[in-house]
């Protein structure tokens, strides 16, 4: 095949940059959650965790207010030092809600029900965040179609005729990739084709099903 008659593919191409405003929306619910989170499933001195975590985001805010421009490094690294922080905050909670599962220390199907709720809804969260920003390079490097190797498959990829004009992949797709993850168990949208893409989602089944799994056993349980 020669070069003259090759094209690239229609989603390598440089797209317009993505609007960080859903991002911080997700991201503020999670701090918030976490904030709430009763005390006996929360890392100690979880407040302050949250404090850090808020000082990250506004601080990501100030160096890109709207939209993601080139490929930042500082940028990048407050980024993945957000997600590190809320993910270290709701896995100790959800061990912990595990643990007081298993010992029988939660009697409240209300308390259950609700912080079992919040701690999977960020699991959703966090895992569309490294999905998102891991994905060739993150969501920077893919506006400059400078990374050709994809992490995961779309179903628009594969054909050209089922994606919109101008579409890429942006975090709203990211996040059903987590949310189907995590209630399926398994992929069932965007295949993952790299190693650190199968990890990350079998991890996120993982903590899904052990989650859901032990909270829905004991609340029926407990229910009156």
């Amino acid at each position: 095949m020669s070069f003259e008659n090759f094209q690239e593919p229609h989603w390598l191409r440089v797209h317009k940059q993505e609007n960080r405003g859903p991002v911080l929306l997700v991201v503020l619910m999670v701090i918030g959650l976490q904030f709430f989170i009763p005390k006996s499933l929360a890392i100690p001195h979880h407040k302050v965790f949250c404090f850090v975590e808020a000082v990250l985001l506004a601080s990501i805010v100030l160096i890109a207010p709207k939209k993601l421009g080139l490929p930042h490094v500082p940028q990048r690294t407050l980024t993945l030092v957000l997600n590190a922080f809320m993910m270290l905050s709701n896995s100790a909670s959800a061990i912990l809600l595990v643990e007081k599962i298993v010992d029988g220390s939660i009697t409240s199907p209300q308390r259950l029900l609700w912080s079992g709720f919040a701690i999977w809804l960020s699991n959703i969260v966090i895992f569309s965040l490294w999905y998102w920003d891991f994905d060739r390079g993150g969501p920077a490097v893919r506006a400059t179609g400078t990374d050709s190797t994809p992490d995961f498959l779309f179903p628009q990829m594969t054909d050209p005729t089922y994606a919109a004009p101008g579409w890429y992949a942006s975090y709203s797709d990211y996040l059903y990739v987590s949310v189907t993850n995590a209630s399926a168990f398994s992929p069932t949208d965007a295949m993952p084709l790299t190693k650190w893409a199968k990890a990350l989602m079998s991890i996120q089944s993982v903590t899904s099903l052990i989650l859901v799994g032990l909270v829905v056993a004991r609340a029926v349980n407990i229910l009156p």
